[in-house]
Formats: C-alpha cells, structure tokens, sequence
C-alpha cells in the first residue's frame, strides 16, 4: 500500500530555511491523490464506486476539495473515521480553519493553536509550539497531517523525496533548473516531465525563497 504524507494553494513567496525534511513523517496514512482504485476500496469506509470517483477526481489540492466529493458517499461520520486512514496533507501555514478542524480529533482549541504560530518555517517550530499542548506521541500524529513548504532554490535533495510521490528522478529536475526565479519557471520546467495537474500537486509543497 502507497503511505504517505497528502492534499491547491500557490507558492508562498516567504523565505524558508533548508536542511530539514519539512513534510511530516506519514507511514500510517494513505494518499489519495496516490493510491490505486484497488488500495481505496480496501479502506473500510470506501467501497469500489467512491473510490473510483477519487481517482476520477483528483489531484486533491486540499482536504476540503476531497470532503466535497466523498459528501456524496460518505455520512458526516464515515468521513470523519476515513480521515484516520486516507488524507491529503494541509500547508501549516495557509490551511483554512475548516480543513485543520477536519484533522481527527482536533477541536476549535488546538485548531486556534496552529493559527496562532504562523508561519512556521520548518516543521521543528511546530513540534516545539504543539508540544506545549500535548505529549510527542500526539504531536508525532498530528504531524503525519500537515507539512510546510519547501523552498524551491534551498531545500536540499532529501527534502524534496520526502514529497508525496516524489523519487530520485524528480528530484533531479527540481535541483536541475535552480535558480528559480518565479513560479512561471518552475511550472514551465517540470511541466516537460508531468501533466498540468502533477505540476499543481507538487507546487503546494513548493515555496519560492
């Protein structure tokens, strides 16, 4: 089974520091702009017409793009239990309060919590900030929900294949045409190697520093 990190925003023109995997660890959660029709039907909550609709359907740019669709399948209920297996993950930093509530068993105060620390920068401040509020094991599974981008013309090379779907080959593009010097250049060159909305998924991890 593909596990990964999720889960469109635009590239954050902000600084952000490299030499640090800034995609949480998510071994445990299943990718929906990722698996297979057959690794979605195998979820309980999902049977073989939802899950062809998600493959129909994505890219997911965000969790909230994915709750629409399964509204039309799954109970309020069925979803919240589906997010504990299946995900796309939220960028810390501009995830709508909507989408941050959709992580299980994060409720108004903690949602409060990751507003309130923004922008983070690396995935360490996150760890520090929410660690104030809950032990590491919870702070561990909350990370496998979120990620902070990586900057494009600093990120080193396994940051990038901490991405979502990302392997050595891809990485070797991202680092082949440094330095970006706008967004334009990044969609144009790695468009050569995936379609427009592989690009668009792989932007939101992106931000231009």
């Amino acid at each position: 089974m593909i596990r990964t990190l999720l889960p469109a925003v635009l590239l954050l023109l902000t600084v952000t520091p490299s030499a640090e995997s800034q995609v949480g660890t998510n071994d445990s959660l299943l990718n929906p702009n990722l698996a297979t029709v057959e690794e979605l039907t195998a979820v309980p909550e999902l049977g073989e017409a939802s899950a062809k609709a998600i493959v129909a359907a994505r890219p997911f740019l965000d969790i909230a793009e994915l709750d629409t669709l399964l509204a039309a399948h799954l109970t309020e209920d069925e979803r919240s239990a589906l997010y504990r297996e299946l995900w796309v993950p939220i960028n810390l930093d501009h995830a709508s309060r909507q989408s941050i509530l959709m992580i299980p068993g994060v409720g108004d105060r903690m949602a409060h919590e990751f507003e309130e620390y923004r922008p983070y920068g690396a995935l360490r401040r996150f760890r520090r900030e929410i660690g104030k509020y809950v032990d590491d094991e919870e702070v561990a599974r909350l990370e496998q929900y979120v990620f902070v981008p990586l900057g494009l013309n600093s990120a080193e090379e396994d940051d990038f294949m901490t991405i979502p779907g990302v392997g050595g080959r891809m990485t070797h593009e991202f680092l082949e045409y440094r330095p970006y010097v706008n967004i334009e250049q990044f969609r144009r060159e790695i468009g050569k190697y995936v379609d427009d909305a592989e690009v668009a998924r792989l932007e939101r991890f992106m931000t231009l520093d």
